[in-house]
């Protein structure tokens, strides 16, 4: 009796014992986030105070406030992502994703699984429909949506005759409903056609080929939509339908993406590691706010939401991010859920990495302008988290025009001398570097925890950093309102763009290694201030780094 009392009594004591170290360590990691932060303030507060005391000339205060402005985004995005991770941390999801779905499905409400394409290459979307087959889900209806135009002016005929004929062939070799309409409104206009044709709403121009012999019973409950690319796990399904009925006011679930040609491309490398830092904790900690938006590729909708909110939102090229503010705007719910359950193809070369991003940061910015109208009107529309999230999300491709700030302040320090003298060295230091160490090294571990290494996020960031120009357009052009046209990424083969297309990297490169050598002889013949010129020149060793990384990237086939 005692001998099983004290093994009672022993595993008791052990378990305390790791419940309460569990909560200290728990209570230590809440602890990081929130110095991060409040490092982050207290530098920012430091640089205002020294950007309104200082007796700069006038034009030295325009470029000392564009450097404020600068710094004062990166803080407000790094706030942001420290925030995500207090949230995390907070709820006791720690640095696992969550990946749990809702109760075992008794019943399987029909589900009508679409992928929209516009002219891509056969062989992908034949991957892609097959895929859809081997989904384990029974009561799913397969919807090829093509979008391909066949009456543009310039075009080869026969070609496209050709083209339009292996689609039909495909589509009925495999099975696959086929739906065909009058083109309009792009990827966001196809779907919303498809819709009203779910609600047996027949248009002029609706074409449609019943290819695989059945006809749902009652309309589809559930929409999942995929790029022409993207391929689910059989097991696609359960989860989210489950999720999906269990949550009534859920307008939709979102799940990662991942990248097949990873490992094989420099660029698909790079840009699935950037998707990895934002499907991470970045969606977690949004999808715990009610914030998360679609992302446009798999992902379920439900049916009753679209058809609530008028469907998507034709006038962005991001159509995706603009209905998921409709959602919101509207009281449904937003969810994500961080488990890889499909897996696609990722841009191969700059060329096609820079149109994608283009894409993305006009109808983003473009979103942004919408955001601030509908939260001035009526702030109490949405929950003050998710503005703030919002806000988060619309500016972040402003990201160019900071880069650029950044990259130019020392370039002018070192050549021209403004602004005239270094302000307060040693309280800069005093409260930039403890933020700048702590924040990098948060960052960086909290992206280890789930395995990637360093170096591999490095390259993450090095690709967006040379992408500035083409965000810098987008936000401007986003911010004029002008809307763009959507189109695909292209896919399969990778080529190197000629060195004239990336005059502006190479330019601001030359320039930045022309200021460490000003700067190194500044250092040797005027001596003084010494501090100001280092700190200078070691900005622009670095900038100078980081930009000519565009030869490293535009060999894009090596992994």
């Amino acid at each position: 009796m005692r001998k099983g009392s004290g093994l009672i009594y022993g595993t008791s004591f052990k378990t305390m014992a790791k419940e309460s170290t569990h909560k200290t360590g728990a209570a230590f990691l809440l602890i990081l986030p929130a110095m991060c932060i409040l490092l982050a303030i207290l530098y920012l507060m430091v640089r205002t105070v020294l950007f309104i005391i200082l007796d700069y000339h006038w034009y030295e205060k325009g470029v000392a406030f564009l450097l404020l402005f600068a710094e004062t985004f990166i803080i407000f995005h790094g706030v942001g992502y420290f925030l995500e991770i207090y949230h995390l941390l907070r709820h006791r999801k720690g640095f696992v994703g969550s990946a749990d779905g809702g109760l075992p499905l008794e019943t399987y409400p029909p589900v009508a699984i679409i992928v929209s394409s516009y002219e891509e290459p056969l062989e992908v979307v034949e991957d892609t429909v097959i895929s859809f087959y081997n989904l384990t889900y029974p009561n799913k209806h397969i919807y090829f949506l093509d979008d391909t135009r066949y009456d543009l002016p310039g075009q080869d005929t026969e070609k496209m005759k050709a083209y339009r004929r292996s689609i039909d062939d495909m589509c009925q070799r495999i099975g696959v409903n086929l739906f065909r309409r009058k083109w309009r409104g792009a990827k966001a206009g196809m779907v919303n056609d498809f819709l009203e044709f779910v609600e047996g709403r027949d248009r002029e121009g609706f074409r449609f080929y019943n290819y695989s012999g059945q006809k749902p019973e009652e309309k589809e409950r559930y929409i999942v939509v995929f790029d022409a690319d993207q391929n689910p796990l059989p097991g696609f399904l359960e989860s989210l339908v489950s999720t999906m009925e269990a949550n009534p006011k859920l307008a939709f679930i979102q799940t990662p993406q991942y990248y097949t040609n990873f490992e094989s491309n420099r660029i698909a490398k790079a840009s699935g590691l950037q998707q990895a830092v934002f499907y991470e904790y970045i969606c977690e900690g949004k999808s715990l706010n009610d914030a998360m938006f679609c992302c446009g590729t798999n992902v379920i909708f439900r049916r009753r939401a679209l058809m609530d909110v008028g469907g998507f939102d034709e006038a962005s090229v991001t159509e995706d991010f603009a209905t998921s503010l409709k959602f919101h705007l509207k009281g449904w719910r937003s969810a994500y859920m961080g488990k890889v359950l499909a897996f696609g193809m990722g841009p191969e070369d700059l060329g096609g990495y820079f149109k994608q991003q283009f894409r993305w940061a006009l109808g983003t910015v473009g979103l942004f302008r919408k955001v601030l109208g509908f939260c001035l009107r009526n702030p109490r529309q949405l929950a003050l988290v998710k503005w703030w999230e919002y806000f988060l999300s619309s500016t972040h491709y402003f990201i160019g025009l900071i880069f650029l700030i950044l990259v130019s302040c020392p370039l002018l320090y070192l050549f021209f001398n403004v602004p005239s003298y270094f302000a307060k060295p040693e309280i800069y230091a005093l409260f930039f570097i403890p933020y700048f160490v702590l924040t990098i090294t948060i960052f960086f571990w909290t992206l280890r925890q789930r395995r990637y290494a360093f170096k591999d996020l490095v390259q993450g960031q090095l690709l967006m950093a040379i992408t500035f120009p083409v965000y810098i357009k987008a936000a401007v052009l986003g911010l004029l309102g002008v809307k763009g046209k959507f189109g695909i990424t292209p896919k399969g083969g990778s080529m190197a763009l000629p060195l004239k297309a990336l005059w502006v990297q190479l330019s601001m490169a030359a320039l930045t290694f022309s200021a460490v050598i000003w700067g190194m002889n500044r250092l040797l013949y005027e001596r003084e201030p010494v501090a100001a010129l280092v700190v200078n020149v070691i900005w622009c060793l670095y900038h100078f780094l980081i930009l000519s990384s565009v030869f490293y990237f535009n060999n894009p086939e090596k992994g």
